[in-house]
């Protein structure tokens, strides 16, 4: 596949000569819960986001970019690990992420990097026989700041957060904080590689954004509920998300560090319709064109924003169409960083860098999904332009996300021998998942 903007004239005009030969530093911004339809470079008209419309730019948007499941537990653990659900051990939001599991940052730091995780981590219930979670600093990361379990990260404004294994008072917007650390982190380790994981709460439960943020949008936008500015809010997250990664960026450019990184920009999940939303996100319509919403694997719940940048060693400017999961993060900043991936990791992602740099085509391939928790059970396999949807055990539906974004025209019947193969192969996947304690 090829990509849809001038890869060829982006890559003769882009040049490495410039660049130094260190490690890349390589920074991992994850947004919670939001929307494909959210942000500038993908078609959002009623705030803008010109800090990431400019990462976008200068980079690859990545238009097919896909969460490994459609909840924040299970995709975390998922892109960490570079593993799809069943083979990472996380499939529902209370798993804990199994300490045998090998992360990015273990992946990298015996190459040198310095490693560190800010905002949020989700920990599951402790594994049988033991007593405590999985912590980011048992799994490669040399600093932590921020959240551990997922209910504490409703807070945007808390009083306290985790440094390191230590509760430390705070005060201030949480995403603020984690910026402020990570600006520290990147001053304090310049002269290192490093890697950079900044997992944000926005725009997660709670609808809430510093005053001035709001401000900007009050008035401007359609409200679920009378008398309250809860959608101005929501925008205001999400600028907030947006200046917040480029106070990011700035610290790049001051420190001539900007064209030795290697920035990913991208979402959990997809956007939520959910009672704890109040309706925000449906109204706003957060992840258009798309069908569905979070906990759900129509595109609506796992297609999210995705940029990929890196001056000089990436084209600017392009598109790329080509169906990804966040799976391939491991693979692409291993490949990038020169580390080494240890066969026994089982990983299923794929190094995307080739294809990035226009060396090589992405193999064809398919990628799965499953949520079948807290009383769902859905299942999907991607292949090319089709997708194949099964629902509680039912019909096979298929669908060509190409043409049909939206996943309005099942076309099983005129495919059914794609239908057929589709089918095999994700009941095939669904086998190879470990039994309980295997």
């Amino acid at each position: 596949m090829a990509w849809a903007i001038g890869l060829t004239a982006a890559m003769a005009g882009g040049s490495t000569a410039s660049a130094s030969d260190r490690r890349p530093n390589i920074i991992l911004v994850v947004a919670d819960d939001l929307g494909w339809g959210d942000v500038g470079f993908n078609g959002r008209t009623e705030w803008s986001t010109p800090r990431l419309d400019r990462l976008a730019r200068e980079g690859i948007v990545l238009n097919r970019c896909y969460a490994p499941a459609p909840i924040c537990a299970p995709s975390r653990g998922a892109y960490l690990t570079g593993k799809f659900t069943i083979h990472s051990g996380v499939s529902k939001n209370s798993d804990d992420l199994p300490s045998e599991q090998t992360t990015i940052a273990e992946a990298l730091r015996p190459s040198g990097y310095a490693t560190a995780a800010f905002g949020k981590w989700h920990h599951g219930r402790p594994k049988p026989g033991t007593r405590e979670y999985v912590h980011p600093l048992d799994q490669g990361f040399d600093e932590f700041y921020g959240f551990t379990d997922a209910t504490a990260a409703w807070e945007k404004d808390p009083k306290q957060l985790w440094k390191g294994r230590e509760r430390v008072p705070v005060d201030g917007y949480a995403d603020d904080l984690f910026t402020d650390q990570a600006l520290d982190f990147v001053d304090r380790r310049r002269d290192q590689p490093f890697f950079l994981y900044l997992a944000y709460t926005a725009t997660h439960f709670t609808i809430a954004a510093p005053p001035d943020e709001v401000a900007k949008h009050v008035g401007k936008l359609p409200e679920p509920r009378e008398g309250q500015d809860l959608s101005a809010h929501y925008a205001g997250m999400v600028t907030r998300l947006d200046a917040n990664v480029g106070r990011v960026l700035d610290r790049l450019d001051v420190l001539g560090l900007r064209e030795d990184t290697l920035i990913v920009f991208t979402s959990d999940n997809g956007a939520t319709f959910e009672s704890g939303n109040l309706g925000v996100s449906a109204l706003l319509d957060g992840n258009r064109p798309f069908r569905g919403q979070k906990r759900t694997l129509w595109e609506g719940g796992i297609r999210v924003p995705g940029v990929a940048s890196w001056p000089g060693r990436l084209p600017a400017g392009t598109v790329s169409s080509v169906p990804i999961s966040l799976i391939d993060l491991l693979p692409t900043f291993a490949a990038a960083a020169g580390a080494t991936v240890d066969p026994s990791w089982n990983i299923d992602g794929a190094n995307l860098l080739p294809s990035w740099q226009g060396h090589e085509s992405l193999k064809a391939r398919k990628l799965f999904w499953e949520w079948r928790a807290e009383g769902s059970d859905q299942v999907a396999a991607i292949e090319g332009d089709y997708k194949l949807v099964v629902t509680r055990g039912g019909k096979p539906e298929l669908y060509n996300v190409t043409n049909d974004p939206a996943e309005r025209r099942d076309v099983a019947a005129e495919r059914p021998d794609l239908v057929t193969a589709l089918k095999r192969e994700l009941d095939a996947w669904l086998r190879s998942e470990p039994s309980p304690g295997g």
